[in-house]
């Protein structure tokens, strides 16, 4: 399965947007738990949101969208 372009520039904006703002939550999740200590508690929620994040970056960068490759149509 190739990575063929099925997302137009606004789709592409839009995943590169929301995924720098999952990278900034999950930025802010890491710093909360490094003031507080609660290393256990965050640290997994911190790193899915990091991957989300750079998931969501790769797919704006590349114009290829993973849930419109499962055929699923989405608004944008």
């Amino acid at each position: 399965m190739g990575l063929t372009c099925n997302i137009d520039r606004r789709g592409r904006r839009l995943r590169g947007a929301l995924g720098g703002l999952l990278i900034l939550g999950s930025l802010g999740l890491a710093v909360g738990a490094w003031l507080t200590g609660r290393h256990a508690a965050l640290g997994l929620p911190s790193g899915v949101l990091m991957v989300l994040g750079l998931f969501g970056i790769f797919e704006g960068l590349n114009g290829w969208c993973a849930v419109r490759a499962m055929g699923f149509k989405t608004p944008i």
